[in-house]
């Protein structure tokens, strides 16, 4: 009967975040915690609508347990991450990212948290190599082509970020008028 019980309240969780219900699944969760602090499900889902309030602080001890019980869950890391990144936590942030990228080698998005911490850290040849795979797995998505054009400018090298530039007018025409309009920097005539 537990599991079934355990079950019920995932499902009502559910409900309740696809209701919009976000205080009332805020409350279950940490109901759902203070009986089994183990639970997974609940402790991800309490960090998440804490970290969505910018409660993150208690989001980011939620995530520490989670990793601690499911260490081989890239998402779990990623998420972690995340949160440790808006805390300004670069160092713990980047370890974080990596290891979701180490579990996950597709997980773009973590690759793309990696370049930003790199980035925020100055270490401009790592965030090269984590938004280039960033734009590997994620070819359509202008976010990591602008950060890489902004990254080779920061290097000295405004050749490879017109390349990137020019890249980026041939889909998201309107991110690279943006990034032309910050840096000045002109795309190639075609």
């Amino acid at each position: 009967m537990p599991a079934l019980d355990h079950l019920l309240a995932q499902g009502v969780l559910r409900a309740l975040l696809l209701l919009g219900a976000r205080d009332g699944a805020l409350r279950l969760a940490s109901r759902q915690i203070e009986r089994d602090p183990r639970n997974r499900h609940a402790l991800a889902t309490r960090a998440h609508l804490l970290a969505a309030q910018g409660k993150h602080h208690p989001a980011l001890a939620d995530l520490e347990r989670l990793v601690q019980l499911v260490p081989d869950r890239a998402g779990a890391w990623f998420n972690l991450g995340y949160v440790q990144e808006c805390l300004d936590d670069l160092p713990a942030a980047a370890e974080s990212f990596l290891q979701a990228v180490t579990l996950a080698p597709g997980m773009d998005r973590a690759w793309y948290g990696l370049g930003l911490c790199r980035i925020r850290q100055g270490r401009w040849m790592e965030a090269v190599s984590a938004l280039q795979r960033t734009t590997e797995l994620q070819p359509m998505s202008p976010n990591g082509w602008y950060q890489l054009a902004r990254v080779h400018l920061e290097l000295g090298e405004p050749e490879q970020a017109r390349r990137v530039l020019q890249h980026l007018h041939s889909f998201e025409p309107k991110v690279a008028a943006q990034l032309e309009r910050e840096t000045g920097l002109r795309a190639l005539v075609a």
